[in-house]
């Protein structure tokens, strides 16, 4: 009879096969997407663990990303931060540093979320739904007013029986997409980013048409003073300011309504994203295409000379799965099918003209540790599941009677343990199924043996003591260095020399030092502790010998 893996195994072929067991020792495969953290932008250090893992998506925006907003799993709604235009829709113009939940926004269901440069926050919901508040000088929440929008508000001027899918915006306009792939734009106006025709600011969402008429949108994208759709046969068009040709279509004028942009014509363009002033575009074969400004490199050509229309790039790089950029920042990244990541453009004030290689597992990292402001470039999403890694799965298997295949028992009490985990661990093979042990107790042969399956120790300084001797008498100089961490953390007058005695029996010359200049710094109260008396002659008599040679008892 075969096992559920086995029967798994057997149908994989050896490519599969490998990456199925590496998926299972790694933790990952290798063009599988990383965990997303949101520590590792600074904002979120202002939350605590419990809040962190509260958090199922999240946004950094704002000029100086000093706003964030975050959904949690139970689909409540928060924000903290600077609050600019009132960006965070609490209802007021108050910076917080602790998380505020928006009322108004419980139970809903994020779909999408984008951010403009007042800034403003445009919201989407699984249902359809359009929120948007904060700055409103040009009308961009398209509620027919240029008032501040303090506390979110539901957008419906035409957009009544229209389900909103996909929110985009630049700099002082908006963008939505519906569910029947249909455009909408509203706000500044001055380039013609809302498609309308002329410059006149638009104060409610409307229909672009133009060269759209009759296709169907399939994504969205706006640069500052830009737009960009995507439609589903792949074509793309652009309207707006087109000074540093990001519209891609050949010059540099602006345009009041949809252009196709044709040097795409006959590629299949699967995700496009806008930066400051330029464009990625990535095809359905995984090449990737640039165009509009080039000021620091955010093209990757290899020059800082703007295009005014889509060029090659990484050509001679793997297949590209995936392109990343921002309205707000000048700063370009993309990620290619076995996992590696790349970056250029501005990057923490340097200028890199051709995609770097970096360290970091997805595009959203480039942007958290190099972007200028470090924003996010898109709604991060840490939906949970029930995957163990390697280390978890072995933390979670430690004394655990169901697989385990030794015992070791102390003080009466048993410890399951796996013998494959103690050879690997460099542990002489055993073939008894239960080990006595007599010379620790069961609180400090369990840390052992617990060590040795998580590198970690969790135990009082006393118990640390009798942990340091089984460290030395197994040569395990890491935990002995463990060990010798949580003594010097937990000592106190009351337990100084029995540390200190402790560290002289096991040859602890860092920490005897340590525990040594501890009883001299508080010499009269750790002589009046019965430790202290209790100690052998022997000791105590090089104790004052020591102490004396330090001037311990000079007045």
């Amino acid at each position: 009879m075969l096992t559920k893996v086995e029967k798994k195994c057997s149908s994989l072929k050896l490519p599969l096969l490998i990456s199925y067991i590496q998926y299972h020792l790694a933790g990952r495969l290798s063009f599988a997407g990383a965990v997303m953290d949101v520590s590792k932008w600074s904002l979120f250090y202002l939350l605590s663990a419990q809040e962190l893992a509260t958090v199922r998506q999240a946004c950094v925006f704002g000029t100086t990303a000093n706003e964030a907003i975050y959904i949690t799993h139970g689909n409540e709604v928060f924000v903290f931060g600077l609050n600019c235009s009132s960006c965070l829709g609490t209802g007021d113009g108050l910076s917080t540093v602790m998380p505020k939940k928006l009322d108004f926004l419980r139970g809903k269901k994020v779909a999408s979320l984008s951010y403009g440069s007042g800034p403003h926050v445009l919201l989407a919901t699984d249902d359809g739904q359009l929120f948007a508040w904060g700055h409103n000088g040009y009308s961009q929440l398209g509620n027919g007013s240029t008032n501040p929008g303090l506390s979110p508000v539901l957008i419906t001027a035409n957009l009544q029986n229209k389900k909103v899918k996909e929110v985009s915006c630049g700099s002082h306009h908006s963008m939505a997409l519906t569910l029947d792939g249909e455009v909408f734009a509203w706000g500044y106006n001055n380039c013609g980013q809302i498609g309308s025709g002329s410059t006149a600011n638009q104060p409610y969402p409307r229909k672009v048409t133009g060269c759209l008429q009759g296709k169907n949108a399939s994504g969205i994208t706006c640069g500052q003073t830009s737009s960009m759709a995507l439609v589903d046969n792949g074509e793309v068009y652009g309207w707006g300011y087109n000074g540093n040709g990001q519209l891609g279509i050949g010059n540099n004028g602006n345009q009041l309504t949809p252009c196709r942009v044709a040097a795409l014509q006959g590629m299949c363009i699967q995700q496009i994203v806008s930066g400051y002033g330029h464009c990625l575009a990535l095809t359905d074969k995984g090449l990737l295409y640039a165009w509009g400004a080039n000021t620091y490199g955010q093209l990757g050509t290899g020059t800082k000379s703007n295009h005014l229309s889509p060029v090659h790039i990484m050509a001679d790089k793997e297949r590209v799965v995936e392109v990343a950029a921002c309205h707000s920042t000048h700063t370009s990244a993309a990620k290619t099918q076995s996992g590696q990541v790349f970056m250029w453009g501005q990057c923490r004030g340097q200028s890199i003209v051709l995609p770097h290689l970096t360290h970091l597992t997805n595009t959203d990292d480039v942007f958290a540790c190099f972007a200028t402001p470090s924003v996010m470039w898109r709604l991060m999403s840490m939906e949970q599941d029930d995957f163990l890694t390697v280390a978890e799965a072995l933390r979670k298997e430690f004394d655990s009677p169901e697989t385990a295949d030794l015992k070791f028992s102390v003080d009466g009490k048993y410890i399951h343990v796996h013998k494959a985990v103690l050879k690997i661990r460099c542990w002489t093979e055993d073939q008894q199924e239960v080990i006595e042990i007599g010379q620790f107790s069961y609180p400090v042969y369990r840390s052992f043996l617990q060590f040795l399956y998580t590198d970690t120790v969790d135990l009082s300084p006393e118990d640390a003591i009798g942990l340091l001797d089984l460290a030395t008498s197994y040569c395990e100089n890491r935990l002995k260095r463990l060990c010798q961490q949580i003594i010097k953390r937990g000592i106190t007058v009351e337990n100084a020399f029995t540390l200190l005695s402790a560290a002289i029996r096991y040859d602890a010359e860092d920490l005897e030092e340590f525990c040594f200049r501890f009883c001299i710094n508080h010499l009269t109260r750790v002589t009046q502790t019965e430790a202290f008396w209790q100690v052998d002659g022997a000791m105590l008599k090089e104790f004052i010998s020591k102490a004396s040679r330090c001037g311990a008892f000079k007045n």
